[in-house]
Order: structure tokens, then C-alpha cells, then sequence
């Protein structure tokens, strides 16, 4: 490129930077007489003295008055009144690209063990804004994700977007895991989101196992981790699976868990001073998430299937974060305790349970028998305590007399083994042969 080529742009460069000094810390929030910047913005603030010295990392979250308020992604230690914080007018981006396929990292990018980066990784931030909806693709084909009642009665779509809903301890990640492994997406991209330290390594040794980690990326921040950093740990998973995606991919996403980004969200409001609203949380929460997951789903160039898990307090489905993420996704999933109490797994409430374009992507034949086998399920729930009394007197009614003698075969079905692989077409081959003529 000639020198004269080079003028506009040496034109538009900034050559000066901009410096701050931190005023007080308030919380988990420093308050910082400038430098000029923008809200999403990274700042670097200067610690310790002369060999001592390091950089914390902080973006812009606020302002009050002519302050700037910032929030760290590590901890406030060593910051002091007075600490030089430098301006870098730009947002968190991170490096990533194939040759880090198999790694677990932390929202900033970096693996967990300490190893360096590979060479030849791209630049991407964060932050990207969803796709413009009339140029996402129809989702008009089915994709495989190895769990028979899922592939057969809930059956999914290449760039669908599934909650999974369930109180703690009934099998989310051990679900999560089983689809890792046996989907036919090209990679999978996993956020472990407010995840107790402990169970992260059990998550990818017992649940993800060597095969499913292969083939994934793992994000992490665990419940420790500042309230930054777990909204980071949402967000540049979702960033991972955008760049596969715009590589022609189709991608699998799995978060555990949105609602801890949702926690994590009212703590980052309350602390600049958002009013709380409905159960505590802030307004930016409901401004986030649908922010957050219209991002997934397909575009002109690939798919991101998405699987969001949503913790319900005291299995109520009706709670605020809940209730707003079913809203916006393509359907929900369903663990019911009282099922995971019984030793049936996966514990999904088929009855409670959605694919919303199930109907959109599979043949007439498959709907019917999948209709068929929700009727005679809720038909022997219905009446079961009759039948278990004994009140119940066979030949009353033809679709109960049905119900109990295909009950032992219906939840056989519904029953797969963590470490068994079962093809989708297997899936719906058995569900035919179960139902029988329609």
C-alpha cells in the first residue's frame, strides 16, 4: 500500500490516551474521575508499585455525574484511591478459533490449564447484535440428538432454541452430557455459568466424557467468579458459537444455567442503583435475556441449536425468569422430580413438554404415532390412582384398557441408560412399532 493510500487512515487515528483516577470503591462498583469513555468499554486499571505493578481489567457499567462507574472482572483487591485507570475505547473481545476445540476456558478466553494459545486464532468480541429476522433461514430439518423420547416426542430443529426446566438435583447436566455426546451437530459449544467449582471437572470427565469434550468448547465461570464474569461466561460462549456458525457449521449450544446469568445480571443493577422490580430482579435483566438468546438460532450461513437450562425455585414454573425464557424460546422441557424419584431418566415430563416446530419438521406419520403415545400416557395418568386401588374394572373403556397394557412399554421407552447411544431413526422405528397403526 503506497504512503498516499495510508493518509486517511493515519488521519483517523487516536494517538493519545485517555487516564483516569479511581475515586472510591462503593460495593462491588469503582467510581473513577475519568478517563472518556463509553459503557461496554474496557479499562485497564494500574496496581502495586514499580515490580509489583499489574493491570486489573474493568468495564464501564455507568456514570454519575462526571464519574465513570466501573466493575472488575477479578476481584477489588489492591485497588487504592488514586490507582491511574488507563482508557482502551474498545469492548471485550477474546481469541478463538478451531484449534481450540477440546479446551475449557474462562470468559476472557483463557484455558483453565494454564497452557498458552495456539497461533492463528481470530479476534471477536463479545457483544454482537441478533440477526436480522428476515434473514433467518425456516428451520425445516430435524437435528439428532441421541435421547430417544427427545428425538422421537420432542423432536428438535436445526437452529431451534429448547429450555430445559428443572429444580436442582434432577438430572440437567447428566441430560446435557448424553446430548454432547451423541448429536450429529459439527461442534458444541458448552457454558458452565454459575456452576459449583467442584462439579465442573465431574461435568467433563463423568457427564461430557473424553468423546463429547473432542468435539466441544467449555466455558466456565463458576459461582465465585465476580458478577461480570458470568454475564461474560454467557456471552462469549454465544460468541463462540456465532463465529462456528458463520463458518457454515451447524452448532450446538448448551448453558447451565440462564438463571444464573439472570442472578448475576441484578447484582450488576442493584449495585448502580436499578430499582428492584418483580422477586428482586432489576429491568435490565428482561432487557438482557431476550438480547441474549435472540442471538442463537440460524442465519444465511449456519445454525446455532441452543439448549438453555432454567433453575425453577421450588419447581415453580411459573417464577419471573421462567416464565420470561419460555416466552422467548421454541420450546420447553420439562424435569419432573416425582419422575426422577420413581429412578425414570431421563426424568422428562412428556406431558408438560413442547417442541414447537416438531410439527414443521417431521412426517404425518411420525406426528400421529407421537400424539397417540402423549394420549395414552395422559390417559393411564388420569386414572391411575383408580387403577392402582383396583377400582378400575377392565373393559369400561377401550383407550384405558389400552393405556395399561402398553404402560410397562411406554415407560421403557421414555427410560435410556446415560451411556446408551440410540440413533433417532432407532428412536422413531421403535415408536411405530410401540403405537402400532394410526
Amino acid at each position: 500500500m503506497k504512503a498516499k493510500e495510508l493518509l486517511p487512515f493515519i488521519s483517523e487515528l487516536d494517538t493519545y490516551k485517555k487516564y483516569g483516577r479511581v475515586k472510591r470503591v462503593v460495593g462491588l462498583m469503582i467510581e473513577s474521575q475519568g478517563p472518556e469513555s463509553s459503557i461496554g468499554d474496557v479499562c485497564h486499571i494500574h496496581v502495586g508499585v514499580k515490580s509489583k505493578k499489574k493491570i486489573i481489567r474493568a468495564e464501564v457499567v455507568g456514570f454519575k455525574e462526571e464519574n465513570i462507574i466501573l466493575m472488575p472482572y477479578t476481584e477489588l483487591n489492591e485497588i487504592a484511591p488514586g490507582c491511574l485507570v488507563e482508557a482502551t475505547m474498545r469492548p471485550l473481545e477474546f481469541k478463538i478459533g478451531s484449534a481450540m476445540i477440546g479446551s475449557v476456558i474462562d470468559p476472557l478466553g483463557l484455558p483453565l490449564d494454564g497452557s498458552g494459545l495456539p497461533k492463528g486464532l481470530a479476534t471477536v468480541g463479545t457483544e454482537r447484535v441478533p440477526p436480522n429476522p428476515m434473514e433467518r433461514p425456516p428451520i425445516n430439518e430435524s437435528i439428532e440428538v441421541g435421547v430417544r423420547l427427545i428425538d422421537s416426542l420432542l423432536t428438535v430443529g436445526k437452529g431451534q432454541r429448547v429450555g430445559i426446566f428443572a429444580g436442582s438435583g434432577v438430572g440437567k447436566s447428566t441430560l446435557l452430557g448424553m446430548i454432547a455426546r451423541n448429536t450429529t451437530a459439527d461442534i458444541n459449544v458448552i457454558g458452565l455459568i454459575g456452576e459449583r467449582g467442584r462439579e465442573v471437572r465431574e461435568f467433563i470427565e463423568r457427564d461430557l466424557g473424553p468423546e463429547g469434550l473432542s468435539r466441544s468448547i467449555v466455558v466456565v465461570a463458576t459461582s465465585d467468579s465476580p458478577a461480570l464474569m458470568r454475564i461474560k461466561g454467557a456471552y462469549t460462549a454465544t460468541a463462540i458459537a456465532e463465529y462456528f456458525r458463520d463458518k457454515g457449521l451447524n452448532v450446538m449450544l448448551m448453558m447451565d444455567s440462564v438463571t444464573r446469568v439472570a442472578m448475576a445480571q441484578r447484582e450488576i443493577g442493584l449495585a448502580v442503583g436499578e430499582p428492584p422490580t418483580t422477586k428482586g430482579y432489576t429491568p435490565s435483566v428482561f432487557a438482557t435475556l431476550p438480547k441474549l438468546l435472540e442471538r442463537t438460532g440460524t442465519n444465511q450461513l449456519g445454525t446455532i441449536t441452543a439448549f438453555y437450562t432454567v433453575l425453577v425455585d421450588g419447581d415453580d414454573m411459573n417464577e419471573p425468569i421462567a416464565d420470561t425464557v419460555r416466552g422467548i424460546l421454541d420450546g420447553h422441557f420439562v424435569l419432573d422430580r416425582s419422575l426422577a424419584n420413581k429412578g425414570q431418566y431421563p426424568a422428562v415430563n412428556v406431558l408438560k413438554s413442547i417442541s414447537r416446530l416438531m410439527n414443521q419438521i417431521v412426517d404425518e406419520e411420525h406426528v400421529k404415532c407421537a400424539e397417540k403415545f402423549r394420549e395414552m400416557l395422559a390417559k393411564y395418568i388420569e386414572n391411575e390412582d383408580l387403577i392402582n386401588i383396583g377400582a378400575y374394572k377392565r373393559g369400561s373403556s377401550k383407550e384405558i384398557d389400552e393405556a395399561i397394557r402398553k404402560y410397562p412399554e411406554i415407560i421403557s421407552f421414555l427410560k435410556q441408560a446415560v451411556d446408551e447411544p440410540v440413533s433417532k431413526q432407532d428412536s422413531v422405528n421403535r415408536l411405530i412399532s410401540l403405537i402400532g397403526s394410526v
